[in-house]
């Protein structure tokens, strides 16, 4: 499989739970947003993972490797989503772990060669295109057979890069702090092709449909250019227009602040006096590359 290096990096701030066994397929159907019959057919699958009461606990990058279903997400969040879904396995054939150095998270931007808009695996080495991005591509396998380790600043310029891509393609991501916060539909995951509606049961299905079935949806994800400061994730936003929400990503870069935000839809200034002037957010909306 042909990556080039100059383009590819290794993603340490991402981790993969391995779901292996007879019945892995059909547990996850039961636990995620998305459709898993997509995985035999070597398509890669985005979901979220929720509560009962409907609210994100993770969003999951699923990839059918030969090893086992690898479900790619944020290091911090990988061993309580571990601890939480064993919960769930009862009399289910089915092991999840974490998998370690075992499998590593790299990603490739440009065209790949021998890419394809599905899953491709080949020597244990395991290639997906991100989302409908076709310029950014998923790479999973062994430390030794996706190549040499970065230093660690290179590893970080590259990490920031990936994820400032994942901003301007209006990708979510859920970490610690807004980890059950959101319900699917704020981070847009209906317009992500991160919901199958036709599936059968899944945890927090029932909100998640009842949401849709109701109509507008009142918050969304928004992406932003933030006036410089001190940004971070999960914080709250009172913008000048009235809309309030929270920070879900942020990446400073080249003198700019981009960020995505889960905001209300509607603008609403504020009443006079309230809240202070000082508390308001002078942000600049930025266009995504879908619509609502």
């Amino acid at each position: 499989m042909s990556i080039d290096s100059a383009q590819s990096g290794r993603l340490p701030h991402l981790g993969i739970l391995r779901f292996s066994g007879a019945d892995a397929l059909s547990f996850l159907q039961g636990q995620i947003s998305n459709d898993t019959q997509r995985l035999s057919e070597n398509g890669p699958v985005f979901a979220a993972y929720s509560s009962p009461q409907g609210r994100v606990l993770a969003l999951i990058y699923l990839l059918p490797h030969s090893s086992g279903v690898a479900a790619i997400l944020p290091r911090e969040i990988l061993q309580p989503t571990l601890e939480r879904m064993r919960k769930y396995i009862l009399r289910a054939k089915v092991r999840i772990e974490d998998a370690g150095e075992s499998l590593i998270v790299a990603g490739q931007v440009g065209p790949l060669p021998d890419s394809s808009p599905r899953y491709v695996e080949r020597d244990g080495v395991g290639v997906a295109p991100v989302g409908r991005d076709q310029n950014r591509f998923w790479i999973i396998g062994a430390p030794d057979k996706i190549g040499a380790a970065v230093d660690a600043a290179g590893a970080k310029r590259f990490e920031q890069a990936w994820r400032l891509a994942d901003i301007q393609a209006g990708l979510p991501q859920v970490y610690s702090a807004t980890s059950e916060a959101f319900i699917a539909q704020m981070l847009n995951l209906d317009l992500l092709d991160g919901i199958s509606f036709s599936k059968g049961c899944y945890t927090g299905q029932e909100i998640i449909a009842r949401t849709q079935h109701l109509g507008r949806i009142k918050r969304r994800l928004f992406r932003l250019q933030l006036p410089a400061g001190e940004w971070s994730i999960g914080q709250a936003l009172h913008l000048s227009d009235g809309r309030q929400g929270r920070l879900t990503e942020v990446i400073e870069s080249d003198g700019r602040v981009e960020a995505l935000a889960v905001l209300n839809v509607e603008a609403n200034p504020p009443a006079a006096g309230e809240p202070s002037l000082n508390d308001l957010v002078e942000a600049a909306q930025l266009p995504l590359p879908y619509q609502f």
